[in-house]
């Protein structure tokens, strides 16, 4: 009969196991010819933005100082950071699943019996050591599946790392620009407080000579007061943003270092996309969703393997003596060998919803990964048309500002000549103010454009 047993162990180890549930096949998903919001002339190449190096992208050496320490000491990636090392370990334990469990143990005792009328004053020293196994055979592969799904888990943790990465470098990167910009602003605005305080002293002393009224001087204070308002106003977004760029490098508030000026940081007047297909294999957050359709799609055969018996083997081997010295004796080995067969009948349903609910969960998985795939593709475009209208809307702002100029100057000279009123210089040389803060602000988001860009062709994590 033992013998009878073990052929029977023998032949279930040999039969190869199932794996009952589907096995993943990447939906399909609608991919476009080609980038909506290229510029008509812009030639269709496998390069692409995305695959360049965050450091060749960004070239102002102080950028590149702040993101490698956002990098190391980003909150952020090193939450990430840990959410891997998790899912490693939790792949580590449902792995072990599949593997028999083996526990030793060893027990002793020294006991004395006290003497009785029938029996004799003795004392006895049991001891025990033995092995035992415990196995659950994958017959229907259950325990692969579920290594499937953990598997897949961490490759989607690892994704979802180089994601928060990739979101990293350009969150860096947009911080950086806006701090250039807001200094530019700054400098911007003092250039014009000066300039007006020279023009309010002359006023003045137009005003003492009696070539010119008081409201000329009124107007021109106006002038000086709203270029020294702006100043207060602008000290205060650069210590925020500074505050801001300074959390993203894991840091407590402090002032940042700057690099170039914003308008000596290189931009290149188009930029090539690539090829839609390769945004797929590129963007992190959709490798991420793909790989939570993988674990999705296995623990349907999870729960498939519900319906079918477990096979279990149990074995204990070992020695059992009365006495210490007597215990490796060849009298005192042990042994005990079996297997169990467990095959569910009736459960109320729980088996059938559990497939259900797996299955549902494998759709919400296939839509999502559906989704993120459209949704990258409109971000590319809405970045590629924001990158092309910026630059044209940077070139108009500079010719306005260029015209306001100008105009402030023709305007101050016919007031000095006496052709026209202050008001007409009030008037010129608040636009003109204006339009200067406004080429700062074109300025910056044609750099946000390259950055919202290179973000949205998956660039940034590689390394």
């Amino acid at each position: 009969m033992f013998r009878r047993c073990w052929y029977v162990t023998f032949l279930l180890l040999l039969v190869p196991g199932c794996k009952v549930g589907p096995n993943y096949k990447r939906p399909p998903v609608t991919i476009p010819g080609g980038y909506r919001g290229l510029a008509p002339d812009a030639s269709e190449t496998t390069a692409s933005l995305g695959d360049e190096k965050w450091w060749a992208v960004f070239q102002d050496e102080q950028l590149q100082k702040l993101i490698r320490q956002a990098l190391t000491d980003n909150y952020d990636v090193r939450i990430a950071a840990a959410r891997v090392m998790e899912a490693q370990a939790a792949l580590g334990i449902t792995r072990a699943d599949q593997f028999p469990t083996i526990a030793g143990s060893a027990s002793g005792s020294n006991q004395r019996y006290p003497k009785t009328t029938i029996t004799p004053t003795f004392e006895s020293s049991p001891a025990e050591v033995n092995l035992s196994l415990f196995w659950e055979l994958d017959f229907w592969g259950k325990f692969r599946r579920a290594t499937e799904a953990a598997r897949a888990a961490l490759l989607a943790t690892e994704w979802g790392k180089r994601a928060v990465i990739t979101s990293l470098v350009s969150n860096v990167a947009t911080a950086y620009f806006q701090l250039l910009e807001l200094d530019m602003e700054m400098e911007i605005s003092r250039r014009t407080l000066e300039s007006r305080k020279e023009s309010l002293r002359l006023v003045e002393i137009r005003a003492q000579g009696g070539t010119t009224s008081m409201v000329d001087v009124r107007q021109s204070e106006q002038l000086v007061y709203g270029a020294a308002a702006a100043i207060p106003d602008f000290e205060r977004q650069i210590e925020q943003q500074e505050n801001l760029i300074s959390i993203l490098l894991g840091q407590n508030p402090a002032p940042i270092p700057r690099g170039k000026p914003l308008v000596s940081t290189t931009i290149s007047p188009t930029v090539p996309a690539g090829l839609p297909s390769s945004l797929l294999e590129r963007r992190p957050d959709i490798q991420s969703a793909e790989q939570q359709l993988v674990a999705a799609n296995a623990r349907i055969g999870v729960a498939k393997a519900a319906y079918f018996p477990q096979i279990t083997l149990t074995a204990v081997g070992g020695y059992q003596s009365s006495a210490l010295t007597d215990l490796f004796t060849g009298p005192a080995g042990l042994w005990n060998f079996g297997a169990q067969l467990a095959q569910p009948i009736f459960t109320g349903g729980r088996i059938r919803s559990g497939v259900r609910l797996t299955e549902a969960q494998q759709q919400e998985a296939v839509l999502i990964y559906q989704q993120s795939i459209q949704q990258a593709f409109r971000e590319v475009s809405d970045s590629l048309v924001a990158y092309r209208k910026n630059q044209e809307f940077r070139d108009q702002q500079a010719l306005l500002t260029g015209a306001a100029q100008d105009a402030t100057r023709l305007s101050n000279v016919r007031y000095n000549g006496g052709v026209t009123s202050y008001l007409e210089v009030l008037d010129s040389d608040t636009r003109y103010f204006n339009a200067q803060l406004d080429l700062a602000q074109a300025e910056l988001n044609e750099r946000l454009g390259l950055v919202q860009l290179y973000n949205a062709l998956g660039g940034g994590w590689q390394e």
